[in-house]
């Protein structure tokens, strides 16, 4: 099935992020968390893709597996950022032939010893050149990333939502947000987007923080706000490991049943390779999970 295709039902739905190994090393370990969070049957679940490809060899295997192996529709990230044209296409290739449906169109993040090169010969400097790439490619659904709180890149947010409508406008069928701990963003960027014109499906992204460590990192990555309750939260829990992961866990609960109340059927989750954290919050949600909207 075509995520797109999932996006226009309107029943309530849970779908989780995995992300490859780093190494060879780990590959069994993450393989195993990543099954073991398919088995939760979520409605689909994306599979990242490193800087410049660096995790790249094993975002197939693994939406692969999951797809084949559990039934579950499986997303596979690419990106294009310091990518040949030659390898963008040879990776479309292989996504077509192991029945992947879906591509995420990402530019990716520059490479850190690749930040002072010289770009001005590379063949794609942004996602909506990956996104016209893949949709004279096949007949794919093509997923993009936005920012309820503006690129890092981006002036502000009017240019970054003009951007995004030439990103649609390109081929997008659906959009996944970026983390966010406060879900007015969500709902004044959904807003600001539909009055631009834009009108696929928009998937919003949460982050269970279930330590006090990740927020520095997820805020450094993408810029997000904390509101006075999380900083609350981890001013409360932040140095008792258990306490802050059942506290993170609920946190992120919350967000996703108020987004449910507000009319929002799907969510996506970042699970970080966590199958603990993906069963708590599915469990809690099964009840509302397949409930018409």
């Amino acid at each position: 099935m075509k995520i797109a295709d999932h996006l226009e039902q309107k029943t309530l739905s849970l779908s989780f992020e995995v992300f490859p190994p780093k190494t060879d090393a780990n590959y069994d370990t993450v393989k195993t968390a990543t099954e073991q969070i398919a088995a939760l049957k979520p409605s689909f679940v994306s599979v990242t893709y490193g800087a410049g490809g660096g995790t790249s060899r094993y975002t197939l295997a693994i939406a692969e597996n999951i797809q084949k192996r559990y039934d579950v529709p499986s997303i596979a990230h690419l990106t294009c950022v310091s990518s040949t044209r030659e390898t963008v296409r040879q990776r479309i290739e292989e996504f077509k032939k192991a029945g992947i449906e879906t591509i995420m169109a990402l530019r990716g993040d520059v490479p850190q010893e690749l930040l002072g090169a010289d770009r001005s010969g590379w063949d794609y400097h942004y996602a909506v050149e990956l996104v016209r790439e893949i949709r004279e490619s096949g007949d794919f659904c093509i997923g993009g990333a936005c920012y309820p709180e503006v690129h890092p890149e981006s002036a502000d947010q009017k240019e970054d939502i003009r951007h995004l409508k030439e990103k649609v406008d390109a081929g997008c069928d659906f959009l996944t947000t970026q983390m966010f701990f406060d879900n007015n963003l969500f709902y004044n960027f959904l807003y600001k987007i539909r009055e631009a014109g834009i009108t696929v499906p928009v998937v919003p992204g949460i982050m269970p923080i279930t330590n006090g460590s990740q927020i520095d990192r997820a805020i450094r990555l993408s810029g997000s706000y904390v509101p006075a309750r999380f900083k609350s939260l981890l001013d409360r829990f932040g140095d008792d490991p258990e306490a802050m992961k059942q506290a993170g866990i609920a946190y992120a609960i919350d967000q996703i049943i108020d987004l449910y109340a507000s009319g929002i059927p799907h969510v996506h989750v970042y699970t970080m390779n966590k199958p603990d954290v993906a069963e708590s919050i599915m469990t809690s949600l099964s009840g509302m999970l397949g409930k018409p909207l």
